[in-house]
């Protein structure tokens, strides 16, 4: 399905390019508007980055977030620096369906896989960025994307396979947030190699064409963002394309 988009920075909604706090770009709309916006063109479920929270976790924007599940117009799905256990707690109460853990899973899959175990793999999304090398070689970054973790791609599959790993949204840093398109073959071949897993693709779309070409590759989510914020095309064209494939 079309998953939107909305990043969150003190309340405001935003986009990063490339997820450089730096290179912030500010857009003049309300968050619990958006989720109206967003479910009246049809969207089932929404993708929430608290980007104030992934820098501080004390300040993470838990009120607002349970704002917006409060309309009861979707489902959600949530991240951004989920580092302990109570992160998790806490958005699952917020009414979050499915929490997005990132760099967490890298860096300590032990916990991880008790949170797994705990909560079940239906409500857990593993959120992977990779940097892909001259060799084709997926290695997973971590910290906003300022890391490398030398750790790969596959390698952190097979880990979680082993705890009911089902939802893996997975970004090609150097497309995200460029509307240059999305990484077709990239996603083609880890549906193809794991295909018990549900894949949300993210990063790089920028036009209608961008979403039909991921069509054959047989991910079951798109992520949108900037391309929705700007206009390229509307949710109900988006969700059209993907639906009369």
């Amino acid at each position: 399905m079309i998953i939107p988009a909305i990043d969150l920075i003190d309340g405001k909604v935003v986009r990063l390019y490339q997820g450089d706090y730096d290179k912030t770009t500010e857009y003049q709309l309300d968050p619990i508007q958006v989720v109206k916006t967003y479910a009246k063109a049809g969207a089932e479920i929404l993708h929430i980055v608290d980007l104030t929270g992934a820098k501080d976790t004390n300040k993470r924007q838990l009120s607002l977030i349970k704002s917006m599940v409060a309309t009861g117009l979707m489902r959600f799905q949530s991240g951004g620096g989920v580092r302990t256990e109570q992160d998790v707690q806490d958005l699952l109460d917020a009414g979050i369906e499915r929490v997005v853990i990132g760099s967490k899973a890298v860096s300590d899959r032990k916990q991880v896989a008790t949170w797994f175990e705990r909560y079940g793999g239906e409500h857990i999304v593993l959120a992977l960025d990779i940097n892909i090398d001259e060799q084709g070689n997926k290695f997973v970054a971590t910290h906003g994307w300022q890391k490398d973790s030398g750790v790969s791609i596959e390698e952190l599959l097979g880990f979680y396979a082993q705890y009911g790993l089902t939802h893996v949204l997975c970004t090609d840093i150097s497309r995200d947030g460029t509307l240059t398109g999305a990484n077709e073959s990239l996603y083609a071949q880890l549906v193809a190699q794991y295909p018990n897993i549900q894949w949300q693709a993210s990063g790089g779309i920028g036009t209608l064409q961008d979403i039909k070409n991921l069509i054959p590759t047989k991910v079951q989510g798109v992520i949108l963002g900037r391309a929705l914020l700007e206009g390229k095309f509307t949710l109900e064209e988006a969700i059209a394309c993907w639906q009369n494939a």
